[in-house]
């Protein structure tokens, strides 16, 4: 496993923040200016990268017009949709491709795309994009993850959907093609999808079983999943993002909006700087607190014999007297000499 892979100047791996990727998808709403104003947005909130997809609706499907070709799924944002029509509306003019992602160069953002056939990928080559995305619904396009794994360059892949051995396929054929910085990408393909069906703790197994780099790919609403993917090992955030969704689009419902993007960039990198290491005992930064710990003092002001009880010694705040595990065995013991309440015990101080 490659401890680190740049994608472009971007470092990624366990000892770097997340790399948080913001998904313009279709919510462009088939306007160049406002894809150019997602793109700013994405670099203002933080975002590392921003991410296309390359097809049209010819690539991706046939413009047929039967059942087999009808969105029907139940509660889907899609209801009824042809999804030749659904990909026409949706897709991103290819000539728009290079203009923005000059304008993500110019925030000093990584950009590249989902190719979601042969035909993308031999366009994407030509803009010369540095990484590629599978998405979950073609992770069992092999011959198409064989064309990009073959490019060298580095290859994500969304696992949406896909069994173990489906995973397993996948990932020989890129391997096998040359893919050597590869990151899988736990996913829940439904959208929007809810927490109690992302089960994170997918990503410490998936990182096990395929010896590579785990991130997700979350299309819940809010950050928190994506926090929680963090703090189990996830390297990568991909989420989707739009200016507002109250503008409405394709993906809209399930995007994150620019304060929301900030919070995730901010978030995730807390919950990384969190992760740390198995430790115990005060750490450098406590020791300074340690004075304000428990122990035992002297609450009385105390003669000399006099027989040490509950109401003469406590255990209380600072920590300069004795460990309070000795609390028990000082009580009936004798003061040495006079004591002055308020003076930390110590064994010098009693016979």
């Amino acid at each position: 496993m490659s401890s680190v892979i740049h994608i472009g100047q971007r470092a990624i791996g366990a000892n770097h923040a997340p790399f948080i990727i913001a998904e313009m998808s279709g919510n462009h709403n088939q306007s160049l200016e406002r894809a150019l104003e997602i793109v700013d947005a994405a670099a203002v909130a933080g975002a590392h990268a921003l991410k296309l997809q390359t097809y049209t609706a010819d690539t991706i499907t046939l413009n047929v017009r039967n059942k087999y070709f009808l969105k029907k799924k139940k509660k889907s944002l899609w209801d009824g949709s042809n999804l030749h029509d659904l990909y026409q509306k949706a897709y991103t003019p290819w000539e728009w491709h290079q203009p923005i992602m000059e304008r993500a160069q110019q925030h000093g953002m990584v950009c590249f795309s989902s190719p979601f056939d042969e035909t993308a990928v031999d366009f994407l080559e030509s803009l010369n994009v540095p990484a590629y995305k599978i998405a979950s619904f073609e992770n069992n396009h092999l011959p198409l993850i064989e064309k990009v794994a073959k490019t060298g360059k580095p290859m994500i892949i969304s696992t949406g959907m896909a069994t173990i051995s489906e995973i397993e396929e996948a990932v020989k054929t890129a391997r096998n093609a040359g893919c050597k910085d590869l990151i899988l990408l736990k996913c829940t393909s439904t959208y929007p999808a809810l927490p109690t069906n992302t089960n994170v703790l997918t990503i410490p197994h998936l990182k096990q079983m395929f010896d590579c780099q785990i991130g997700l790919s979350d299309h819940t609403m809010g950050v928190g999943v994506s926090v929680a993917a963090v703090a189990h090992g996830a390297t990568v955030i991909e989420k989707h993002f739009t200016l507002n969704r109250a503008d409405g689009g394709v993906d809209s419902a399930f995007s994150l909006e620019p304060n929301e993007l900030k919070s995730l960039v901010v978030e995730t990198e807390r919950a990384w700087q969190s992760l740390g290491q198995v430790s115990y005992g005060p750490t450098e930064a406590e020791k300074k607190s340690l004075m304000f710990r428990r122990s035992v003092y002297f609450a009385e002001d105390i003669q000399a014999g006099e027989v040490l009880t509950a109401k003469n010694l406590r255990v209380v705040r600072p920590g300069f007297g004795l460990h309070p595990r000795f609390y028990q065995s000082l009580l009936g013991k004798k003061a040495r000499s006079y004591i002055e309440k308020g003076t930390p015990a110590s064994w010098e101080l009693i016979e």
